[in-house]
C-alpha cells in the first residue's frame, strides 16, 4: 500500500496545528509583586500560599489577561536576581516591608 503525498501533507499540517494550539494554551508567566500590607490580611494570604489568597492571585492574573493563577507564594529577595534594591524602603513602615510574592499566571 502506497501512502499519498497529500495524506502526508495533511498529517504534518494537523500535527503543526496541534503543536501551535498546545503551545499557546500552556503560556504561563511568573510575576513578582511587592507584598504590601493592606489591612485586610490579603498580603499574608498570598505570602503564606493560603487558600484565602487565591482570589487576589486570580484577580491579579485576570487583570493582565491571563485566565488563572496556578500558584502564589512568598519570595525571598535573594531569589530575585538584581531586581530588588538592597536598601530599605523609606516609604514603608511596619511589618511586610521588602516582602515579595511570586504569582504564576496561565492563559
Amino acid at each position: 500500500m502506497r501512502i499519498s503525498s497529500a495524506f502526508i501533507f495533511d498529517a504534518i499540517l494537523v500535527c503543526a496545528l496541534l503543536f501551535a494550539v498546545s503551545a499557546a494554551h500552556a503560556d504561563s508567566r511568573v510575576f513578582i509583586v511587592a507584598n504590601q500590607a493592606d489591612g485586610y490580611g490579603v498580603d499574608q494570604c498570598l505570602a503564606m500560599g493560603e487558600k484565602c489568597g487565591a482570589y487576589a492571585a486570580r484577580s491579579y492574573c485576570q487583570s493582565r489577561e491571563f485566565a488563572q493563577a496556578t500558584s502564589y507564594r512568598r519570595v525571598d529577595p535573594d531569589e530575585i536576581t538584581g531586581s530588588v534594591p538592597r536598601g530599605g524602603n523609606e516609604k514603608c513602615s511596619g511589618s511586610g516591608c521588602n516582602e515579595y510574592v511570586a504569582i504564576t499566571c496561565q492563559r
